[in-house]
């Protein structure tokens, strides 16, 4: 498949902040400061699971939320890495890689059990997390 060929979801789309492809994810920003969070979408047609991604696809797959994480950690000096992969509203496979802190609006619960609304990202702060993440993607080892 092509990245020409890669459909993502209109509600992962409309909800993030396109960062860069890796080899295998497409990686974005959510638009909520209240937690820097990235979004993983594996750029492969019709896979709602993980186990449905072929063998080496997993294996990327590990790789790739693992190099989320360490730049979350990097970048944000985060307590707590929390890595999801629910899609029970959006059915397209993607995990969502999120730094916590101790203190935050959910602490220490999961971050979907309290209510909250989500507070948007202006537009310079919102460049200046996605050149954060590049700059610190481009510092590790894919």
């Amino acid at each position: 498949m092509t990245a020409a060929d890669f459909v993502l979801d209109p509600r992962l789309k409309a909800g993030s902040f396109f960062i860069c492809d890796w080899d295998l994810c497409r990686v974005s920003l959510k638009n909520d400061k209240t937690f820097p969070w990235l979004v993983l979408v594996p750029q492969r047609r019709d896979i709602r699971e993980i186990f449905e991604l072929a063998e080496a696809d997993q294996m990327q797959l590990t790789r790739e939320i693992s190099r989320a994480a360490r730049a979350l950690k990097t970048v944000c000096s985060a307590d707590k890495i929390n890595i999801a992969a629910y899609g029970n509203m959006v059915p397209q496979l993607h995990i969502h890689v999120f730094a916590r802190f101790q203190g935050d609006p959910a602490w220490p619960k999961p971050v979907w059990a309290v209510h909250r609304d989500e507070i948007s990202y202006t537009d310079s702060e919102r460049e200046t997390e996605i050149e954060k993440f590049k700059n610190c993607f481009g510092k590790l080892e894919s």
